[in-house]
């Protein structure tokens, strides 16, 4: 180049290029606790509570235990509710959230046991309230640490003040609920078989059980027939006689006597896989519909327990199995006849330890049996051992024919210390391992001939998830509330009794999400007995009772009713907490003046801390301000497991107290697993911590993940999971980037009116009207994925594939045109509403996007509502129209990527194609700018056939023939135009020239 040459211009600074401080590097895990703070500052929570004249929406929080650090349950239920509660106070509702707290109960109490176990003390010698002491203190220090957790996972909500379930007047209200129980005529004290854990030494309800495998011995018994009453059949067809005649009479009388002395010499074979339960046997079930035969051994192998000619009954279907335990061998048995439901029901068997030396008698009582609906010939022999006080099946049996209750097995799991041959043994020792009582009867089973086959077995069996100790069913004086009883409130518009007035509930009057959370807990509430209300133990609000001395628990006055006693215990409550009842002089003080304390026994057990959370509508929706005006909740959302937990003892104690469940909806989730899709365990070393993310990715990518799971479902999480996650966050930052980069110079004083833009803007305002309706129907609906999909999808379809590309050129590139002014409007709508949207799932990020562009001390796009869409921008028609464009733009975009991957061009706008279509779509394309729409400098449209060497797509209707764009290229835009270098400024298009000049 000669000295003398000009240089060309650099038009560089005249463009209109992005400027923004909003990094693409976001940073979370060290920016996000400003924002918090800044939040915090601010008082966000209370002024979105000023806001006057809403409706008041109100998502009850499920109070976790106070006694660890959050696990990714915690992380997922706790943002799920955040969800819920930013998104609807952003749809124009006042969504308070108040979170709360369980504080008494088991979890608590044996942390502290736990302390003095470590240290060789005893607690029961501890003075209960400095126990009680303890267990508030460890609670509350809890209750701090996971509300700094969960805040810094960006959940909302009354930090301040939440509810406790220890408060004083929490305890005051959960003692009343019990007391209106007890007015209601729902309380009675009774002894069923409960789930029992020896080693915590208290009943347990079926949400505190979890099941897992173990070994255990399964054995097979014998009961010898003492007694089998004579009855007519015809040998032949084993049916009864339609008609007797004379010659019949002799041969059937000695038919029936030698089916009478088979029978008496026969054995029932029972199985059971708890051999400790048979010293309290006291009946055998059968099942009616099942067949049953009398088979007799006429073989045996050298070890075994059965002899040649003895003989045993069993249901047909499990007879080789059970005789093959037995270690006989096909040929070794045979079937002697069929056994008619009518001959077992007139059996009577004697117990197996019946007559033993040393017994005293103890088991000297017959064994009858009765037809049961719960026999199966699954498993065993199709005989089911019966033992009143250790099973729901059996004790439902023992009521309905009057068989006594034993009562042989002690609080600590040991058997009672004067039951002969097994005094003293544990079913469980205090550490959790099994005891000797089960080897101490099979081995006297064996020694009294009883025992005709044993086997190691692995079962799923009933667990303490607190203590991972196996409970048993023992049946122990305990406080129950009926369900089925008639509730004395005359609140009867759902039903009378408890259980009626659940189903009606269920069925009627809650919402349920996802569907199949109905179906799960309608049939636990269809099919569940009494609630077991007591605790033996020390932490929690007590049953606040007296029972008189003496009296039986079905005499009418066995318990006080007298309403200046009930009033003087919850005032103390009020003042003093649950604390009161074990202060000296308890018992006098709140008995008064009108009755004896001697006469009266004080109740020490503490109420179920199912009751305690079921009661927390009464003390936090009913009671506080920022509650619901009845009582109710819109919403209740927790894990599936509460269908046995939260969602059921308060639909039982709302239905007890209010005549129906205190929720109106109710969302369930699923558990969280590891990558591979197992539950998480610390043995399995495959925990994944939620403050590990927050650490490593932010808050904000945590609760992304929340938001793309399908919640109702297990779902996963791993790292290659959560870096899938980042990436889309990463795409999604890089949208706000964009638009916050072309909105630095927008001026709202130039806005475009939507019926002056330019048709795409006019498509992207349709989109948007289409995306609120998807938007707030999703947040309704709590399908946050949903939300997530739509949002993310658009802003990657719609807009930085399509929309942004296309406008590029002309915000960067445009004067002050209509087009450049049309397409800073509707990024200004596109930014607000975006980040609106997106505000409840990503709260930190989009803080961060609504700040870059309105900061100052008292902005926060969380005090805005979702802006409404107008009605006028929804345009179907138009966006029928621009789906054919999109269609016929798609072959134009992959005729040019075959020239670049030719090397043919470098970039699109050095294109001019030809682009043949049907005269319908030509008219069609004409009214638009198809030129921008493609990126490429020209565009030639041509009804006519295209040649074969054409590019087409399988779409179909649309061919491209390449040609390069004819002139120069402009320095400033770089398109190639005929113009270029024709105008005022040099080298630059017509376009270009006109912005320079402006």
């Amino acid at each position: 180049m000669c000295a003398d040459t000009p240089e060309a211009p650099d038009y560089k600074s005249t463009l209109h290029l992005p400027r923004t401080d909003f990094p693409m590097r976001a940073g979370l895990p060290k920016r996000e606790p400003a924002w918090l703070e800044r939040w915090a500052r601010m008082g966000i929570y209370d002024r979105l509570r000023a806001k006057a004249g809403r409706e008041r929406f109100v998502l009850h929080d499920g109070p976790p235990y106070a006694n660890g650090h959050l696990h990714m349950g915690h992380a997922l239920n706790k943002t799920l509710k955040d969800f819920v509660v930013r998104s609807h106070q952003m749809m124009g509702f006042d969504a308070p959230y108040v979170p709360g707290w369980d504080c008494h109960g088991l979890p608590i109490e044996w942390k502290i046991e736990e302390k003095y176990r470590s240290k060789g003390q005893d607690k029961d010698a501890v003075d209960v309230s400095e126990f009680r002491g303890e267990c508030r203190e460890f609670a509350r220090g809890w209750v701090d640490v996971q509300r700094d957790e969960f805040q810094r996972l960006g959940i909302t909500g009354n930090w301040a003040d939440p509810y406790l379930t220890m408060a004083h007047h929490a305890e005051a209200v959960i003692a009343g609920e019990f007391l209106e129980f007890v007015r209601n005529g729902l309380v009675y004290q009774g002894s069923k078989p409960v789930m029992w854990s020896p080693v915590e030494r208290t009943a347990l309800a079926e949400a505190e059980v979890e099941y897992h495998d173990r070994q255990t011995d399964a054995v097979w018994v014998a009961f010898p027939v003492v007694e089998a009453a004579s009855t007519l059949y015809d040998l032949e067809a084993d049916l009864p006689f339609e008609e007797e005649t004379q010659e019949t009479r002799a041969a059937v009388a000695a038919a029936t006597v030698t089916r009478e002395q088979q029978l008496e010499a026969a054995r029932v074979l029972i199985w059971t896989t708890t051999p400790w339960t048979l010293p309290s046997n006291r009946a055998i079930c059968f099942g009616p519909s099942i067949e049953y035969g009398l088979y007799e051994v006429t073989g045996t192998p050298e070890e075994s327990w059965v002899s040649v000619g003895d003989t045993f009954l069993v249901a047909d279907a499990l007879a080789e199995e059970a005789l093959g335990a037995m270690r006989l061998e096909s040929g070794q048995w045979r079937r002697v006849r069929p056994v008619q439901p009518e001959e077992l029901a007139a059996l009577r068997c004697a117990h197996p330890l019946r007559g033993a030396d040393g017994a005293d008698g103890e088991w000297d009582y017959d064994v009858p049996l009765f037809p049961g609906a719960h026999v199966t010939d699954d498993a065993g022999t199709g005989f089911v051992h019966t033992a009143p006080s250790h099973g729901d099946d059996d004790y439902a049996i023992g009521v309905e024919h009057g068989l006594p209750m034993t009562y042989n097995v002690e609080a600590d799991g040991t058997l009672r210390a004067d039951l002969p041959f097994f005094g003293g043994e544990a079913i469980v020792q205090a550490s959790g391992k099994p005891g000797g009582a089960n080897k101490a009867v099979i081995e006297r089973m064996v020694a009294a001939g009883a025992l005709m086959a044993r086997r190691r077995i692995t079962i799923s069996d009933a667990h303490s998830w607190r203590s991972k100790a196996p409970v048993i069913r023992l049946n122990r004086p305990q406080w129950f509330a009926a369900i089925d009883r008639p509730v004395g409130d005359g609140r009867d518009a759902h039903g009378e009794t408890i259980r009626a007035r659940a189903l009606t509930s269920i069925d009627q009057l809650v919402e349920w999400t996802p569907r199949r959370g109905r179906n799960r807990l309608h049939a636990m509430i269809e099919n569940r007995p009494d609630w077991v209300l007591s605790r033996q133990r020390a932490w929690g609000v007590p049953l606040v009772l007296f029972t008189k001395r003496g009296a039986k628990a079905d005499d009418p006055d066995f318990i006080l009713r007298d309403d200046a006693v009930d009033a003087r215990i919850l005032e103390a409550f009020e003042a003093e907490g649950a604390d009161a009842w074990y202060a000296a002089g308890a018992k006098a003080r709140f008995l008064g003046a009108d009755h004896d304390p001697e006469a009266w026994d004080q109740v020490f057990d503490i109420l179920d801390v199912w009751f305690d959370s079921g009661s927390t509508h009464a003390f936090v929706l009913r009671d506080r301000e920022d509650g619901t005006a009845d009582g109710i909740a819109d919403v209740y959302l927790e894990g599936t497991d509460q269908h046995r937990g939260w969602f059921h003892s308060s639909m039982l104690q709302g239905c007890g107290t209010k005549g129906r469940a205190p929720y109106k909806a109710v969302v369930t989730h699923g558990f969280t697993l590891d990558a591979k899709g197992v539950k998480m365990s610390k043995s399995l070393g495959n925990i994944v911590a939620p403050q590990k993310i927050v650490d490593q990715y932010g808050a904000d990518i945590l609760r992304l993940w929340v938001a793309q799971v399908d919640y109702t479902a297990d779902h996963r999480i791993g790292d290659e999971i959560l870096k899938g996650v980042a990436d889309g966050y990463r795409r999604l930052r890089n949208t706000l980037r964009y638009m916050l980069g072309s909105l630095g110079d927008y001026d709202p004083a130039k806005a475009a009116d939507p019926i002056e833009m330019p048709e795409l803007e006019r498509l992207i305002l349709h989109r948007l009207s289409e995306l609120d309706d998807e938007v707030r129907e999703g947040y309704r609906r709590f399908d946050f994925a949903g939300v997530w999909n739509a949002v993310f999808q658009f802003c990657t379809n719609d807009l930085s594939a399509f929309y942004f590309d296309v406008r590029k050129d002309a915000l960067y590139c445009d004067g002050d045109t209509l087009r450049r002014r049309s397409a800073l409007t509707v990024l200004d709508i596109l930014h607000r509403r975006i980040a609106a949207w997106l505000a409840p799932i990503l709260p930190f990020t989009m803080e961060e996007a609504w700040l870059e562009r309105f900061g100052g001390e008292e902005s926060s796009v969380h005090l805005e509502d979702f802006p409404e869409a107008n009605p006028g921008w929804r345009d179907d028609a138009l966006a029928g129209k621009w789906a054919r464009v999109r269609a016929a733009r798609r072959v134009v975009t992959g005729a040019l990527e075959v020239a670049r991957r030719d090397k043919v061009i470098g970039s699109s706008l050095e294109a001019a194609p030809v682009v043949h279509v049907d005269p319908d779509t030509k008219a069609l394309l004409d009214g638009v700018a198809f030129d921008d729409v493609c990126i490429v400098s020209d565009v030639v449209l041509s009804d006519a056939d295209a040649p074969p060497e054409a590019f087409r797509s399988e779409e179909g209707g649309v061919a491209v023939v390449f040609r390069h764009a004819e002139g120069g290229k402009c320095l400033r835009c770089w398109k190639v135009l005929p113009d270029v270098g024709r105008h005022g400024h040099d080298g630059v298009c017509g376009r270009c020239d006109a912005a320079l000049s402006d």
